[in-house]
């Protein structure tokens, strides 16, 4: 059967022709053909000339997701190649086969809707988008043959796929089931991650650089400074940050989450690599805004407090009340780093721009009647790139602040 066509409104083909992924419905001219929702259609001109290609939703404002901006088959090979591309970015992560990284990373690996992570000798695959969905199974073989796992288990249980007419679905996909927990390797410190239900798809692995930096700050100030290092680690999940610093030296880290099972992980992470400096850990569940009011209260302070929140707006109706809630956490989280201490913050909201987080910082500064630098603007690692032509994919933003 011919491939259906869809015609772009006159003057609205210029995000395609700089390769933005996305065809909303409103640049929608006409459709010609009878497309099922995720096959391939042809995108065009209204006078014909080809524009580019990709898969069809009707029932989604995104009504088709780009694949090529070349007139070519997407077909099997097609796949094949685009998938090889992406992992053949990450060969220099995949040595030992113990570590987790970021295999696609969707639009980015201009691969829309597919997200595929890595744990040791499993495959973890999101499948958030209709089109994607429909070539899951067709993918995960792919994707075997690739990267050879023991097993590739689907994690596609995000609210995004019901603005796709899907509903939520896990399980195992190809190959053996995972288990319970799988023992994951990230410079030299060992984490228990349970892929079937932990947030994402297990673990936070956009913010490896920056686990990294905080052991670097911990190891710098034990060499340089007479006192013994504190860590406030907020919306801590299983204490990946803290148990980074913990390695360098830090002679107290308090993870605060509101997840008692999180923080049970977080406990038994720091038991599996330093069962001799447990005593210098608290793992404390409960509401981080509180929290962080009554440690103000208290006069409590600490050389190093890391903010990384969840996603406070899942879309642009939501921004105002995201930034009002970042403005109160980052407004108590300078009150409490002590003067020439560090405050690592980040956003995780892709509706709240780089440069709309840093005035809501800085807001959140002048209240506090504090003083601070920008020392780094930080960013998630090198496997999870960011497309040029697609800056909606640069939704982890963060700060490096010294406050004074």
């Amino acid at each position: 059967m011919a491939e259906a066509v869809l015609v772009i409104q006159p003057g609205r083909e210029k995000p395609i022709l700089h390769r933005h992924p996305w065809v909303f419905s409103r640049a929608v001219a006409a459709v010609y053909g009878s497309p099922e929702p995720g096959d391939l259609v042809t995108v065009t001109t209204q006078d014909g000339a080809f524009l580019a290609r990709g898969y069809w939703n009707p029932h989604s404002q995104i009504r088709v997701r780009l694949l090529t901006w070349q007139d070519e088959p997407v077909d099997e090979s097609w796949w094949q190649r685009m998938l090889a591309q992406a992992a053949a970015a990450r060969a220099h992560l995949s040595q030992g086969r113990t570590g987790g990284f970021r295999v696609v990373n969707a639009e980015n690996d201009f691969l829309p809707g597919l997200v595929v992570d890595r744990y040791g000798d499993f495959l973890v695959m999101q499948a958030l988008t209709l089109g994607i969905d429909r070539r899951k199974n067709q993918l995960a073989d792919i994707l075997a043959g690739l990267l050879q796992p023991d097993g590739i288990y689907e994690r596609s249980d995000v609210d995004i796929r019901s603005k796709e007419g899907l509903k939520l679905e896990t399980g195992v996909l190809w190959g053996q089931p995972p288990p319970e927990r799988i023992v994951m390797i990230e410079d030299g410190l060992r984490f228990q991650v349970d892929i079937r239900r932990g947030h994402k798809t297990g673990f936070y692995l956009d913010q490896r650089e920056n686990r990294r930096l905080v052991q670097e700050l911990v190891a710098r100030h034990q060499t340089t400074q007479s006192d013994d290092l504190s860590l406030l680690n907020l919306f801590s999940y299983t204490g990946s940050f803290g148990l980074h610093a913990l390695a360098a030296g830090a002679a107290r880290v308090i993870n605060v989450d509101s997840s008692r099972e999180a923080l049970e992980l977080a406990e038994q992470n720091v038991l599996l690599n330093y069962p001799e400096r447990a005593d210098r850990c608290k793992f404390i569940q409960g509401n981080v805004f509180r929290y962080l009011r009554d440690q103000v209260s208290e006069g409590q302070q600490y050389d190093m407090v890391v903010l990384d929140p969840p996603k406070f707006a899942q879309s642009a109706n939501q921004v105002e009340k995201a930034l009002s809630g970042y403005k109160d956490i980052n407004w108590n989280a300078f009150r409490l780093v002590k003067p020439g201490g560090w405050l690592l913050t980040f956003s995780c909201s892709g509706a709240v721009s780089p440069d709309l987080f840093q005035k809501v910082v800085f807001g959140a500064l002048a209240d506090s009647g504090r003083q601070a630098q920008v020392v780094r603007h930080l960013g998630p690692g090198d496997d999870h790139p960011v497309a040029l032509t697609f800056p909606e994919g640069a939704y982890l933003k963060g700060l490096l602040l010294r406050v004074l």
